[in-house]
């Protein structure tokens, strides 16, 4: 199962970003936990300083750009 895990305040391109990982997700036909990580001091954890963004596995992938669900996709295979 991949965690999914989206790091930003609840602005609109973290939700943006949360529906397209989710998107990309469904499209794959893979088990996912989405995971909205809200609290700053978990964030700094993480070495973000922009957000909103995108970590997968433990990993941050993506960070300050809302990615299209086709360019998650690449990402979670």
């Amino acid at each position: 199962m991949k965690k999914i895990q989206i790091l930003g305040t609840g602005c609109a391109k973290c939700t943006k970003l949360t529906a397209n990982a989710e998107t990309a997700a469904k499209s794959l036909g893979i088990e996912y936990e989405i995971e909205k990580v809200n609290d700053i001091s978990e964030i700094m954890n993480f070495g973000i300083m922009t957000t909103p963004a995108l970590v997968v596995d433990g990993e941050v992938k993506v960070v300050g750009k809302v990615l299209s669900p086709a360019d998650i996709k690449n990402l979670l295979k």
